[in-house]
């Protein structure tokens, strides 16, 4: 596949998710939503890594990488599906797009990299306001419950915390079955966690559009996603992969009130743009100040 085709499909993929998770919930409990998702994604899986015949390691290193994958699908997933009940699928992007903040910051803890510059520091502080004016648009305009935007937050740390841990572990490993291992560990207990919240099918409550949803979330978001996703990050720069988390917000917010009638308000639109501009400084600033300072240290020589 084209790497161009691959990077329209990274984007289009993680523009509708959120909407996906929002419609998958519709006449079926969020737990047995995502516990199907799973099951598909790990049903398929399994089929393409029998077919293909890619080899799953199963030392101890890769059962470490394993447990640090499912942490960002079993806490970000879970959550994720239990605030989409209240929030907006364009919220629940917008506060995903904040994740390379926060995992720079678990970086710096975790993996010992370098502290931020003064240019990321601003960018952290402008995407506080941002998050801060999302969060007064749910709650005072809307009139939304808070404990669904501190599911988005929970949701986003566990992401970011994942993706940090996940750099921790030194293993070439196809991701193929880093996928499988991680579906391996955390559908089984989607299982459990839906059978002791619901444990009910009620089939005959299951609407259409949830159903082709969440087969929808299987395939694209759990499988097609994650291997387009890791074709751009070997075929492109990492500042040309960035660009996603600033696109994919405002595709999610259009297609919430497109699609799904959610309402943006004048707060959210303003916390909306702060978000994106505090994404665009913290990824893209410290080349732009040196882009500037050299052209300046030019022109006085």
């Amino acid at each position: 596949m084209p790497v161009q085709a691959s990077y329209i499909m990274v984007i289009i993929i993680w523009s509708t998710t959120p909407l996906g998770i929002v419609i998958s919930s519709a006449g079926m409990s969020p737990t047995l939503s995502v516990f199907l998702r799973m099951a598909i994604a790990l049903l398929l899986c399994f089929i393409i890594i029998c077919i293909g015949r890619y080899r799953v390691p199963v030392s101890q290193r890769a059962w470490t990488l394993y447990g640090y994958s499912s942490l960002g699908i079993f806490g970000g997933m879970l959550l994720s599906y239990l605030a989409a009940q209240t929030v907006p699928s364009g919220v629940i992007s917008l506060v995903f797009g904040l994740a390379p903040v926060l995992s720079g910051l678990l970086a710096q803890r975790l993996l010992n990299e370098a502290r931020f510059s003064l240019i990321k520091w601003l960018g952290l502080a402008l995407s506080m306001v941002g998050l801060y004016l999302v969060c007064m648009s749910q709650l005072s305009e809307l009139a939304l419950a808070p404990l669904g935007l501190l599911y988005v937050l929970g949701a986003v740390s566990c992401f970011s915390l994942s993706g940090v841990m996940i750099k921790r572990v030194k293993l070439a490993i196809h991701p193929l079955a880093s996928t499988f291992g991680a579906l391996l560990l955390v559908t089984p207990m989607f299982g459990l966690v839906w059978w002791l919240a619901d444990g009910q099918l009620s089939i005959n409550n299951w609407q259409m559009s949830a159903v082709l949803a969440t087969v929808y979330l299987s395939v694209f978001g759990s499988l097609v996603g994650f291997i387009a996703y890791f074709h751009v990050l070997q075929k492109l720069k990492a500042s040309t992969v960035a660009l996603t988390t600033l696109i994919t917000p405002g595709f999610a917010m259009l297609l919430g009130a497109w699609l799904n009638n959610e309402q943006i308000t004048p707060t959210l639109l303003a916390g909306a743009a702060v978000i994106m501009v505090s994404l665009a400084v913290f990824q893209f600033g410290d080349s732009g100040w040196v882009g500037v300072t050299n052209r300046l240290k030019r022109r006085l020589l």
